[in-house]
């Protein structure tokens, strides 16, 4: 005799955005960012949560332009025509991710203090840093910026 047993399925969690930005899926986020099972649901939506402000606050002049323009959705706005079709809302996704994740890294350093433990915070600091960059030339790709400012001094 065998016993197969039911997996549990669970609604997915989705985080409703502002209505010219595409709605946010908590399981599509844990999944593209690696997240382990040390982050809780509740966690990792806050997180993601704290991304999709980040992003909208910054593309905010960007999504009035677009609306003047008629177009009601990021989703409606047309792609370079050098990119794939959803171009602009992966890089908005992006951005929101990298960002969310940065948020969860820094939350997480204060777990381990030991010598092991502060290597590794270091290295997170790193990471931390690439993800947010990521997400700042996502946003720029976005709003068709140039991703590096240059100054004289």
């Amino acid at each position: 005799m065998s016993l197969i047993a039911a997996g549990g399925t669970t609604e997915p969690v989705i985080i409703t955005n502002a209505a010219f930005f595409p709605d946010l899926n908590l399981q599509e986020f844990r999944d593209s960012m690696r997240l382990d099972g040390t982050v809780t649901d509740e966690r990792a939506q806050h997180a993601l949560e704290a991304g999709m402000f980040d992003a909208n606050r910054s593309l905010a002049d960007y999504m009035k332009s677009q609306k003047d323009l008629g177009f009601d959705s990021l989703e409606n706005v047309p792609d370079a025509d050098w990119q794939p079709s959803g171009t602009n809302v992966r890089l908005y996704l992006r951005a929101v991710w990298c960002l969310a994740k940065a948020n969860l890294i820094e939350r997480y350093r204060d777990y381990d203090s030991t010598g092991k433990g502060e290597a590794r915070a270091e290295a997170m600091d790193l990471t931390g840093d690439d993800l947010r960059r990521d997400a700042a030339w996502a946003l720029s790709d976005i709003r068709g910026a140039n991703r590096t400012t240059v100054e004289l001094i």
